[in-house]
């Protein structure tokens, strides 16, 4: 009845299929009313990470994004809408955020995730979803959790396909998969090659679910294990690492 008391009436009702769920519960939910989670990139895979984490109940996510919403954006990042075209894609996701959800506390940073900044930022969360299209992002992300001791997902996408892996501190890393940069020096970008819009979506939401996973601490996660996701022939492969 304590973790019940935590929440308004609203948000208990908001929130009943989770409290009814066995392994989550009001205590799971309270747990995730406390998480923090920090999503770098608010695009394609971005989107779904960012809606399923707040309709979940996640109680602060921070935002990292330096980017404009642009009408190409729209086939496939569904946080924004026409409207929200040349606004800041982490304004226009903390609005959508804040329609879906007002119990989540948002904290943006418009601006993309460097060197300079990512130990500052990422830091103060419990959890850090990347969600970027850039390969140096990717190692940023994965070099700095290293560092300061921080769980991550990091996810890919590609034409029909998708790929994602969860990392926590003992387990291998994006680096044991590509240990250098030059081993990405082939691949290019969606904006070259195009993307099946729900590609994303599919990785973007599996993502969530691992961070959700986390702060419940259920199940297993994707460590150690490489999934990857092709739409073409609706099959997803763990690959063991």
């Amino acid at each position: 009845m304590g973790n019940k008391s935590f929440f308004t009436d609203e948000e208990v009702k908001r929130y009943l299929r989770h409290i009814d769920l066995e392994g989550v519960g009001p205590t799971g939910q309270r747990k995730l009313k406390e998480a923090s989670v920090c999503v770098v990139g608010a695009g394609g895979l971005g989107s779904p990470v960012l809606l399923y984490l707040a309709a979940a109940g996640v109680g602060r996510i921070g935002i990292v994004d330096g980017d404009n919403v642009d009408l190409s954006n729209l086939q496939r990042q569904v946080i924004h809408t026409t409207s929200s075209v040349g606004s800041s894609k982490a304004e226009s996701a903390r609005t959508r955020i804040a329609e879906l959800n007002p119990h989540v506390l948002v904290e943006c940073y418009n601006t993309f995730l460097t060197p300079d900044n990512a130990v500052d930022i990422l830091s103060g969360y419990d959890f850090v979803i990347e969600a970027t299209d850039h390969f140096e992002s990717k190692y940023l992300i994965n070099d700095t959790c290293a560092k300061i001791g921080k769980p991550y997902s990091i996810g890919g996408v590609q034409q029909y396909r998708g790929q994602t892996i969860t990392c926590v501190p003992g387990s291998r890393s994006y680096r044991d998969i590509f240990p250098d940069a030059e081993d990405n020096a082939g691949c290019q970008s969606c904006a070259v090659l195009g993307i099946l819009g729900v590609v994303p979506g599919v990785i973007g939401t599996i993502q969530a679910t691992e961070a959700i996973k986390y702060i419940l601490n259920i199940g297993q996660l994707l460590t150690d294990r490489l999934l990857i996701f092709d739409a073409k022939s609706m099959s997803f492969n763990v690959l063991r690492m």
